[in-house]
């Protein structure tokens, strides 16, 4: 059997290399580029992002990667955000004062995390729903976060026959988004790459749906 294609659309941001290596480990032929003809013919496509809402998505829309995002999830084909890379799926995100558009595929506002201690660093548990495809297998297990930002809202309704999104939360002072499966998108607030075997398995996961 071959491998799933999977490219990490490389758009200037976001630590890309150790991601390639990860999902070479979960069994996926990887190809890091900023072509956005292989980026939409890819089996999967992982959009990474590290650093500031703003510059994230103003790197993206740079790249046209918005765009091959929107034409991939238009077809049916898989695309996994993570980190700030699922943030900019949202409306729009607040850093400092400022608002910045994000992609809208989901509604709702990335905002600071209300907690004592900011930035959120380090491990921690998750709660993903029942029948999860990400997260088989890993009930109990503890992924690594960095970020002093999230979505704590989940807003969008979804009216049958369309599967309800599965929604995953952590904890960090307030409850927030951890992860998303909506159809052919899904994204991780947290860092697979760098998350050890349990990140590998739920890349695995993911590389299994393609």
């Amino acid at each position: 059997m071959t491998a799933p294609d999977v490219v990490v659309f490389d758009y200037g941001t976001g630590n890309v290399h150790s991601a390639v290596k990860a999902l070479e480990e979960a069994g996926a032929n990887v190809e890091l580029t900023g072509n956005r003809r292989r980026a939409q013919e890819a089996d999967g496509l992982l959009v990474p992002g590290v650093g500031a809402f703003a510059a994230v998505i103003d790197a993206l829309r740079a790249s046209h990667g918005d765009e091959v995002i929107d034409r991939r999830l238009a077809g049916g084909r898989p695309v996994l955000g993570i980190c700030v890379g699922m943030q900019v799926l949202f409306e729009r995100g607040v850093e400092h004062g400022l608002e910045s558009e994000g992609l809208g595929e989901w509604p709702g506002t990335v905002d600071v995390l209300k907690a004592d201690v900011v930035p959120h660093m380090g491990w921690n548990t998750v709660e993903a729903p029942e029948g999860s495809a990400l997260f088989d297998g890993l009930r109990d297990e503890r992924f690594y976060f960095v970020h002093s930002y999230a979505a704590q809202d989940w807003t969008l309704d979804v009216v049958p026959p369309f599967p309800k999104p599965r929604v995953t939360w952590a904890e960090h002072g307030t409850r927030f988004i951890a992860a998303v499966e909506n159809g052919p998108l899904s994204a991780t607030q947290f860092h697979p790459e760098k998350s050890g075997r349990a990140g590998i398995q739920l890349l695995r996961n993911w590389i299994g749906t393609l």
